[in-house]
């Protein structure tokens, strides 16, 4: 694989991968990394696997919390903290399927698949009593 050196204001030089990988490939990356961070030293019980699930939850209240008061982020300044830590949160979930080794990719495309055809998803329906407005 071969890596590009980005620049990121507040952060210094980081290695950037290939942008042309898999979803797959991407979590197996990032667990690989935050396992050498070690972040995973209480191994893969179901407790540190629901911790995890929470870690995600926060990082979308934070997100939430970001557009809430239109902040910029502290970390990389000249981002919006929506979007720092709507990638917080898949930093977190695509970790979380690397060590559980899940094949988020392709769960991703057969659900986009699956409400493509779904009835609840149309706009008329939403729209409707009772519908999924929001």
């Amino acid at each position: 694989m071969s890596v590009t050196l980005v620049v990121v204001p507040s952060a210094g030089v980081c290695p950037l991968p290939e942008l042309d990988m898999s979803i797959n490939r991407l979590c197996g990356l990032i667990h690989e990394d935050n396992v050498k961070a070690g972040w995973w030293e209480d191994g893969f019980g179901k407790l540190n696997i629901a911790t995890k699930l929470a870690l995600v939850h926060s990082e979308v209240s934070e997100a939430l919390e970001g557009v809430r008061k239109d902040l910029m982020d502290e970390k990389l300044p000249h981002r919006p903290a929506v979007e720092v830590e709507l990638a917080d949160t898949c930093i977190r979930i695509f970790d979380l399927c690397g060590a559980l080794e899940l094949d988020l990719e392709g769960a991703i495309f057969e659900k986009m698949a699956y409400n493509a055809e779904r009835n609840d998803h149309k706009p008329e329906v939403r729209a409707g009593e009772n519908g999924k407005k929001f």
